[in-house]
């Protein structure tokens, strides 16, 4: 693939770090110089402990105390406070994050998310169309944010970025409590529960500890189901926790050992049809999408003179519950729906030496095995009433076509990254990985199909209704294997002109798994000339130039961040529909760019005050197309892909005396983000035809306040989310399928919380 330089330049702004950085104010303190610095935040984004300015990679983080403040416990919070990301989010459990303007649409429907989520070492970031628990975020050490490709050290999936949610270890020498209670109320009526708390017991001084971590969410839904005749339908109830048990027998041997289970159930979709009303919906039942998600993991750690070699092995259940009314696809006109449960079995086994940091050389050398395998049990419905009224007969219950799919992805890799330093103010990092990635579909035998579709659609818009319907059965099938094999690799140059500024350039590239189709090779029974489904798609293939400065100044008390950054994406993963039948299935396509700036910057003007500000302006676009790849995919020359031009925050924290020697803290959040479009703009199949489901997202700004007081172990705080109760459109639906694609933010919540800590 040919290389393509920035051609244009860009506008300087101020930039800085992370909101998520963010050092609380000391208050009721003097204002001593120490007091006005802003805390030195260490990272492990490049698998070894590091000053986050030393780090040559565009990267934000979020500590416990970050997110208790902020009141995030799950992903929506967490791309606000990053520069060039937003979460996609068509319902719970459905969350696709994208970076830099790497995404045709915000679903992704057969393909693999272009930001891979890693809780640990396991990898949980899923095709588009799976659900992806949304994970419970308490008592974490630090969430980082990792944006540009990070394939050399994470592998697929990383092609826009990486999220690494880091768990706290057991503290073998201290007893710890903590619990939060928050307590919601949004719009008038929906009441917003959630529920944590944490223990740390040591079991033999500077030898064993356990940490148990717990956790409960009954959330009142806030859109009403006109199918089903529920009001605030999309109730959401989770639970779970971990445990993990540290031995540290000597100074060099470690064990760790953990499990961990939570079980997310949200009992309907929250996208609505703003054709209905005010956030209203319809569906013949409850769309729902819930996940139980169980993780072992046993992690071993020795320290050799000179290197810490580290054994991490995850194994993972993943039960996931599918279904949905797909009726909008026929505009209501007759029934049809889905019920596709799902088994994910994963077992991730990473090996690392990282050598001690200090010396002219620092190096990481590892090995990587992963492999997934899927069970999933599809269901195509229509329903009893329906079937009496049209005199549809000859099936044998409501279900007019169930088959069982099973896929496996295997993925191997070998990886190293070397770090020369020339100087204590020039050093270079090479990192190299090479694996190889092998997937593959199988139909397993005893299912049935039938032409229910094409008797249903006859009898909806001819009138010729009452015929029985003709039952086949699905043979068993052996889909192709997918295989590919290659290097992945990231070279960067940092140099620090003065003690406070780092700078860096940055070559680095990603990449993600072939996709094999669960319906390759069918033919539609609507219309046997439509496109008949391909094998799959092969691995996109995309390369980031970047430049970068992280510096401090004013002693300490001003820090920022800046990314300039060119991605070159060719090859790309596509989801594509079958006109007819609406068969989704993957692709590939042409290519595309995507430019821009990422900022962040804070500063302390005294003890009390922290100002944050971060943001990011993009332009990413179609900029090579065939005639034949604009046909399937319904893209064009030119087309916006599925990121906003610009998105930022601005936070203000200020910190001061309350009555009783409380310590009181007061924050005023202020986050926007650009429109974007939901997908390419026509109808894949059908050239030159806009698609009825192409729109936009509103342009919008949201307002977060809290007000809260310490009073030594115990915190209380007030809350007001989305404060001017703004009801904009955050997310649109690429697939006509569905009566409602819209997503909308959560209205205004206003709440209290209660913590403590001992």
């Amino acid at each position: 693939m040919e290389s393509r330089l920035i051609g244009s330049a860009f506008m300087a702004v101020l930039l800085a770090a992370p909101v998520a950085v963010m050092a609380q104010a000391t208050t009721g303190a003097p204002d001593t110089a120490r007091q006005r610095e802003l805390e030195t935040v260490v990272v492990t984004a490049t698998r070894r402990s590091e000053p986050l300015q030393d780090v040559p990679v565009s990267l934000s983080v979020l500590s416990q105390d970050d997110l208790d403040v902020k009141g995030i416990v799950g992903y929506e919070g967490l791309a606000y406070d990053t520069p060039g990301v937003v979460l996609n989010r068509a319902s719970a459990n459905f969350n696709n994050f994208t970076a830099r303007g790497i995404a045709t649409n915000g679903y992704g429907a057969n393909l693999q998310s272009t930001v891979a989520i890693y809780i640990d070492e396991l990898p949980i970031s899923a095709n588009g169309n799976s659900t992806i628990l949304d994970p419970s975020l308490y008592d974490v050490e630090r969430i980082e944010f990792l944006r540009g490709p990070q394939g050399t050290l994470f592998g697929s999936g990383s092609l826009a970025g990486a999220v690494r949610i880091l768990t706290h270890a057991p503290d073998p020498n201290a007893f710890e409590a903590s619990f939060l209670a928050d307590l919601g109320l949004t719009g008038s009526d929906s009441l917003r529960q959630r529920y944590s708390g944490m223990l740390n017991f040591p079991l033999l001084e500077d030898k064993l500890a356990l940490r148990v971590v717990g956790f409960a969410r009954n959330e009142d839904g806030y859109v009403d189901n006109l199918g089903t005749g529920i009001d605030d339908s999309n109730k959401l109830k989770a639970s779970g926790g971990r445990a993990t048990l540290l031995w540290e027998p000597t100074e060099r041997l470690s064990a760790q050992l953990r499990v961990s289970r939570e079980e997310n159930t949200p009992e309907d979709s929250s996208l609505i049809n703003p054709e209905r009303g005010k956030d209203k919906r319809f569906s013949d039942r409850p769309d729902r999408f819930s996940g139980t998600m169980t993780i072992y993991n046993a992690t071993l750690g020795y320290q050799f003179n000179g290197a810490k070699l580290t054994s991490s092995s995850t194994w993972s259940d993943y039960e996931a519950d599918f279904s949905v009314d797909l009726a909008g696809t026929y505009n209501q006109a007759f029934a049809f729906a889905l019920d596709a449960p799902g088994e994910y079995n994963s077992f991730v086994q990473e090996m690392r030496l990282v050598s001690d940091t200090g010396g002219a050389v620092d190096w990481v050398l590892g090995g990587f095995y992963y492999k997934r395998e899927r069970d999933v049990y599809f269901g195509y419905r229509s329903n009893e009433a329906y079937l009496a009224a049209s005199g549809i007969t000859g099936l044998p219950d409501e279900y007019y076509s169930r088959y069982h799919t099973f896929d496996y992805t295997k993925e191997k890799a070998l990886f190293g990254q070397l770090t020369w330093h020339f100087s204590p103010d020039v050093w270079a990092t090479a990192g190299l990985r090479y694996g190889s990635i092998e997937a593959q579909g199988f139909t397993r035998e005893g299912g049935y199909t039938s032409n229910y579709l094409t008797q249903a659609y006859v009898c909806s818009f001819f009138g010729i209704c009452g015929l029985p319907v003709t039952i086949t059965p699905v043979a068993a099938a052996t889909g192709v294997v997918a295989k590919e094999s290659g290097p992945s690799y990231r070279v960067s140059v940092s140099w620090r002109p003065v003690p406070t500024v780092t700078t860096y350039a940055a070559v680095s590239t990603g990449f993600r798994a072939p996709v094999v189709n669960a319906r390759a090779g069918s033919v539609s029974t609507i219309d046997p000339d439509d496109i008949v489904i391909p094998d799959g798609a092969d691995s996109d293939d995309l390369v980031n130039y970047e430049l970068g400065m992280k510096g401090r100044w004013l002693d300490g008390r001003l820090a920022a961040n800046l990314a300039l950054y060119y991605v070159d994406w060719n090859d790309i993963q596509v989801q594509a529909n079958r006109v007819s039948d609406s068969v989704q299935f993957a692709t590939n396509i042409g290519g595309a760019y995507s430019r821009g700036l990422e900022f962040e910057l804070m500063g302390k003007p005294s003890a009390n005050w922290t100002i944050a500000l971060n943001g990011a302006f993009n332009q990413a676009k179609v900029d090579s197309l065939t005639d034949e790849e604009a046909a399937i995919s319904g893209a064009v020359k030119d087309a916006r892909l599925a990121g906003p031009r610009f998105s930022g925050s601005l936070t203000f924290n200020y910190g001061f005396n309350w009555f009783g020697g409380a310590e009181g803290n007061a924050s005023l959040a202020v986050m926007h983000v650009g429109s974007y479009p939901g997908s390419f703009p026509n109808v894949p199949g059908q050239p030159g035809v806009v698609s009825p489901t192409y729109d936009h997202t509103d342009d919008y700004t949201l307002v977060n306040a809290a007000l809260a007081a310490s009073f030594g172990r115990y915190t209380v705080g007030l809350y007001a989310e989305n404060l001017f109760d703004d009801d904009s459109i955050n997310y649109v639906h690429p697939e006509a399928f569905i009566d409602g694609r819209y997503g909308i933010t959560r209205p205004r919540t206003v709440g209290v919380r209660v913590g403590y800590k001992f």
